[in-house]
């Protein structure tokens, strides 16, 4: 965990920079621990060890603003790092809207940086011989034949790691913030083979906790997913009812979040231009931000200038509540600050909760089911986009048989005025809590 002496060579970055002549600053040290363990076919691939420490700090001198980071911590190396840093800031624009957050804005409560319950002790206990069987058990190589009538695994790709992340926040306007997180994550690859084609499935788990981790699951989902792609091809072009998977939900909504950036905004490059207050979506969509849900992870006291987190509503009943406005985005926009960015954000369940994937394809009864999107782009100003999809036919709220090849297209205003469902199954593993989406009448082309 991040020490005492950590915690001093970070008070002193900041007097060594009001030292070098810099009116105001802020410190971050950061530190993270991975192990990792790739397996090939069940058998072990690699093994790595990897782990970093580094300090970025930014400064504010005469004016002028300008942010530097490094991993040499020495002491003699810090202070002409800061010096040579300092120096470097006067000779860039002044900017007037640059400005440490008011203090009463910052956070004061996360003090052992695991008020949120997100580190695991059992992660000091692992020996390498018990990640590697971590690794070796969730494999599917040697439970699964290598063949079946209708295919032929070709290889499986899995990777086990486990990670603790820790990183403390100071200004020398007082604030002191630190945050701590553990992580276990697993993810596999399996490609199969079938009449001469290939298909590949995907899928992963990871949890802040050991014991909230489903390795051996990954394995069978990827398989599955896999095996389910067998003669895939397009559907005819047109017009569906889409239900977008809660695995790739997020894709529909992150545009919405980095439109609702005050950058984005402030630049002209957003298609939510003025937007707050306004009902610019139909009411059945409510999207919040939840930072501080105990146990889960990416969940934050704080964002990356030391600002508290709280629970927002940032859509709510199709109306925008709010954009999200940094210190300096507020100085220059004149409008009133929160956070950066969304540190949890979700899409609450409509019309109904208890809804799954299931549940919303029978309720939708015929469309097509997007479980994956390959490339693709979209438009930040317009909101226009077009997107490369693998999924399935479904009628009668049954998959019928799997489509690929297509692309789905559309503007996010229209799409989201189309909203028919939103489920209650977001994965609590996923940085974006976003569920099941299902949508009326949305281009597809093959």
């Amino acid at each position: 965990m991040i020490t005492e002496k950590e915690l001093d060579f970070v008070r002193r970055a900041l007097e060594t920079a009001r030292n070098a002549g810099a009116s105001h600053a802020r410190a971050t040290l950061s530190k993270s621990e991975e192990d990792l363990v790739a397996t090939l076919d069940g058998e072990v691939d690699r093994v790595t060890h990897c782990a970093d420490r580094s300090l970025s700090i930014a400064l504010f001198a005469d004016g002028r603003f300008g942010s530097f980071s490094t991993n040499k911590l020495d002491p003699a190396s810090l202070e002409a790092f800061i010096a040579k840093a300092v120096e470097t800031v006067r000779q860039v624009a002044p900017d007037p809207f640059r400005a440490l957050p008011d203090p009463a804005r910052c956070c004061h409560d996360a003090l052992t940086g695991d008020e949120l319950g997100l580190v695991d002790p059992a992660r000091e206990a692992l020996t390498p011989d018990e990640r590697q069987q971590l690794a070796l058990s969730a494999s599917v190589h040697a439970s699964s034949p290598g063949s079946r009538p209708d295919y032929q695994i070709v290889s499986e790709e899995g990777e086990y790691s486990d990670s603790i992340y820790e990183t403390v926040v100071m200004d020398t306007n007082g604030t002191c913030c630190l945050h701590r997180e553990t992580s276990f994550d697993y993810g596999v690859e399996i490609t199969i083979e079938s009449d001469g084609e290939k298909y590949s499935g995907y899928w992963w788990d990871a949890s802040s906790h050991l014991t909230g981790l489903d390795a051996p699951a990954c394995g069978r989902e990827a398989l599955e997913r896999a095996v389910a792609q067998i003669g895939s091809q397009p559907a005819p072009s047109g017009r569906y009812t889409a239900v977008i998977d809660a695995e790739r939900a997020s894709k529909l909504v992150s545009p919405l979040l980095r439109a609702l950036s005050a950058y984005s905004i402030q630049q002209n490059n957003s298609f939510l231009m003025d937007s707050v207050g306004r009902q610019l979506f139909p009411e059945g969509l409510t999207l919040v931000d939840l930072p501080r849900i105990p146990g889960q992870t990416c969940s934050k006291y704080f964002d990356s200038e030391g600002v508290a987190t709280q629970d927002a509503t940032v859509i709510g009943a199709g109306v925008v509540k709010q954009y999200f406005v940094n210190t300096y985005m507020a100085n220059k926009m004149q409008i009133a600050p929160n956070v950066e960015d969304a540190t949890r954000p979700k899409v609450l369940p409509w019309p109904c909760p208890g809804l799954d994937c299931a549940a919303i394809l029978r309720r939708c009864g015929s469309g097509i089911l997007v479980t994956d999107f390959n490339g693709g782009n979209s438009n930040p100003v317009t909101g226009d986009f077009s997107y490369g999809i693998e999924g399935f036919l479904f009628e009668d709220g049954r998959i019928v048989r799997p489509v690929s090849g297509m692309l789905m297209t559309g503007n996010f205003l229209d799409l989201w005025s189309r909203l028919l469902a939103a489920g209650d199954d977001a994965r609590p593993c996923q940085t974006k809590l976003i569920p099941t989406l299902a949508f009326a009448e949305v281009d597809f082309s093959g």
